[in-house]
């Protein structure tokens, strides 16, 4: 997609934001689900398929178009991009990236159509900043692989199609050796969910537990090489961090907007409460803080893309982003005043909704632990 292109679906999302979804978000967050209205309206427009390979069905959207429409994204309700983001993000990249060509033509098509959900199914009740440490077993009977184990907290399990299932395919190692991923249909024999989630915030965005309980699958559903998967969940974490990044540089605008908007009109005394010079700094905060986030996520993007740094980056991004739109929300909240803690003001919404950023792909603390060991590794520390 060229940048006339670019620019064309970035002004289309913008305005499917604007016309359609905010005047919903309300009722999103009460009813838990996204309009179907929102569901076609995002099909249509292929943004199941945005990151996904043309050749495929896709957009073929790189890294640096990614952000540009995340931050669009992000100024909304996080279900919104949820619909979507196991499609394009860790999910479908695994198969576009590492799946051979039957099953790229199998998957790939109906996941850009948003005729199929993708979900990636990594997380584990005792692996979870740390997924090396997985039980999901898969074993070979005969020329099938037989899946046991079960997954915790996957978006979009309640509505998926098929899971992106990352099992332990050689017991005798450890670590992040002898994991293979498998691309398994939800409606195979012995593949069970939990009850949805009730979370926080992010309505409408679905999570639940999943249980493989002896599912066979065929040989053709190992994605990539036997044992060698490990690597391949890391990279496209890395990739989504960048994507989370986006998210909360838009969410961080959204809440700006919507405090400047409060302070010029609200009043105490008679006076707009923006003529107070401490609402000011608040307001100046969450504005200083908003700029450095949205070019510190270009930037990434930029370097992501040209191959000159897929993993500090992102993770960096992804720290200073989430945890900025943390201080955002709050902020957002105490400009407000009470008004800012009542469910009926958007800003309530998004500093509950804001909170996850900070733990799913990956936590600050592990973001912290790749930043500072991958700066030290350069420097020729060897590993432990």
């Amino acid at each position: 997609m060229d940048a006339d292109d670019l620019k064309q679906m970035k002004a289309a999302v913008h305005q499917l934001v604007h016309d359609v979804v905010i005047p919903r978000e309300e009722l999103i967050d009460l009813e838990d689900r996204v309009p179907d209205e929102i569901r076609r309206a995002a099909a249509e427009m292929g943004l199941f398929g945005y990151n996904l390979p043309e050749e495929y069905g896709g957009l073929g959207i790189d890294m640096r178009g990614d952000v540009e429409l995340s931050m669009e994204f992000g100024y909304t309700t996080p279900a919104f991009r949820s619909m979507f983001g196991t499609n394009n993000g860790i999910a479908g990249q695994v198969i576009a990236r590492w799946g051979d060509e039957a099953q790229k033509q199998r998957w790939l098509p109906g996941l850009a159509a948003g005729e199929l959900i993708a979900s990636f199914a990594l997380t584990e009740p005792e692996a979870g900043s740390d997924p090396a440490g997985l039980r999901t077993s898969a074993r070979r009977d005969g020329s099938d692989w037989v899946i046991s184990g079960g997954k915790r907290y996957i978006t979009n399990a309640p509505v998926a199609d098929i899971f992106v299932v990352f099992a332990r395919s050689d017991a005798e190692q450890t670590g992040g050796r002898g994991i293979s991923a498998f691309v398994v249909d939800a409606k195979a024999p012995g593949v069970s969910l939990g009850a949805k989630d009730r979370k926080m915030g992010q309505a409408g965005a679905w999570t639940s537990e999943v249980y493989f309980d002896d599912v066979r699958v065929p040989a053709d559903a190992l994605v990539g090489e036997e044992g060698r998967a490990y690597s391949k969940a890391l990279t496209v974490l890395s990739r989504g961090r960048l994507h989370i990044a986006a998210l909360c540089v838009g969410m961080a605008q959204r809440v700006l907007d919507e405090s400047v908007a409060y302070a010029a009109s609200a009043k105490q005394g008679g006076a707009p409460i923006g003529r107070f010079q401490l609402v000011q700094g608040l307001l100046a905060d969450m504005y200083t803080e908003t700029v450095a986030g949205r070019a510190m996520v270009r930037e990434a993007a930029v370097r992501y893309d040209s191959g000159e740094d897929t993993n500090l980056g992102p993770s960096a991004a992804k720290l200073y982003c989430s945890e900025m739109v943390g201080r955002a929300t709050d902020r957002a909240v105490q400009v407000h005043g009470g008004m800012g803690y009542l469910r009926t003001t958007p800003v309530e919404r998004f500093y509950r909704d804001a909170r996850l950023y900070r733990l799913y792909e990956g936590t600050s603390e592990v973001q912290r632990v790749i930043i500072g060991g991958g700066l030290l590794r350069a420097a020729g520390m060897p590993r432990s």
